[in-house]
């Protein structure tokens, strides 16, 4: 992991500690450092681990498009476009991080909260939209091969996790829309275990944890491993992850991961802390079998 060392990824930095290497986060006011393990993979695999954006469901580009319209109306002005080099920055982490690079880069004189209030509105607005069959109904789709990948690790007895930083009122809507395209009937019928950034805080109302919880800490990865599906032993556990932030929550949660290359994991420089990297969710099933 010496490689590893030095790098610095929206509000990760990799340090080196009496010869291991850690994470450094830090992000809202909570600042963690988090010991990047070596892992190992045993089989059989007894539990499956799996992000939603991008793994699950197609639909970052949805969200990078939510980012655009957001920094549009921020700023006044319907031409702003982010660039390619972009992409990496504004997927992946969190609502906040991927704000606060925009602001960074773009308009250093905005304010970051103003920033999520918007967002907020442009992107319930829009799913309003989606959930009604107009605006773009096509924004969430299954991955490819995942309805007979879910159903082949059912038929081994392994578990299936859904894990996603993204709080309720933007995951809820993108599981369910997949799961009605593909014919699969309610989620949480299906998973042993579901896992959301939980609810926003708004005004006389009661919030959860969300973002600070959310990727690349490893919380919402330990806790649906060791609440949701009591797992016993990490070794015999596998997570499948496209994006970096998602990789580094795996790996801080000490468990070995499968990345997926349509994602921006290789694009971030994180290929050393995939345990292999695959094409398909099928290639995924041949190394496990």
């Amino acid at each position: 992991m010496r490689e590893l060392i030095g790098k610095k990824l929206n509000n990760v930095e990799f340090i080196e500690r009496d010869g291991k290497t850690y994470g450094k986060l830090q992000n809202s006011s909570v600042s963690m450092e988090y010991e990047v393990k070596p892992v190992t993979l045993h089989k059989p695999v007894e539990a499956v681990l799996m992000d939603l954006d991008g793994t699950t469901v197609t639909s970052e580009e949805f969200w990078i498009y939510i980012i655009e319209r957001t920094m549009q109306e921020l700023v006044c002005d319907k031409n702003f476009k982010l660039e390619e080099a972009d992409v990496p920055f504004v997927s992946g982490f969190t609502t906040a991080d991927h704000l606060q690079y925009c602001i960074n880069k773009y308009y250093p004189d905005q304010d970051l909260g103003k920033a999520i209030e918007i967002y907020h509105k442009v992107a319930k607005a829009e799913l309003d939209e989606i959930l009604e069959g107009r605006g773009k109904v096509e924004a969430f789709k299954p991955t490819d091969g995942l309805k007979d990948f879910l159903y082949e690790l059912k038929r081994r007895g392994i578990k299936i996790g859904l894990v996603t930083s993204g709080l309720d009122y933007k995951a809820i809507p993108e599981i369910v829309a997949v799961f009605r395209t593909l014919g699969m009937g309610d989620p949480l019928k299906f998973y042993d275990a579901i896992i959301t950034g939980g609810h926003r805080k708004d005004t006389h109302e009661y919030g959860s944890l969300g973002e600070i919880a959310a990727k690349p800490h490893p919380w919402v990865y330990t806790e649906v491993a060791y609440m949701g599906l009591k797992i016993k032993n990490p070794d015999n556990v596998i997570g499948i992850e496209d994006s970096a932030a998602g990789v580094m929550a795996l790996r801080f949660a000490g468990f070995p991961v499968f990345g997926l290359n349509a994602g921006n994991i290789t694009q971030s420089g994180l290929d050393c802390l995939c345990y292999k990297k695959v094409d398909t969710l099928q290639q995924i099933l041949d190394e496990i079998e």
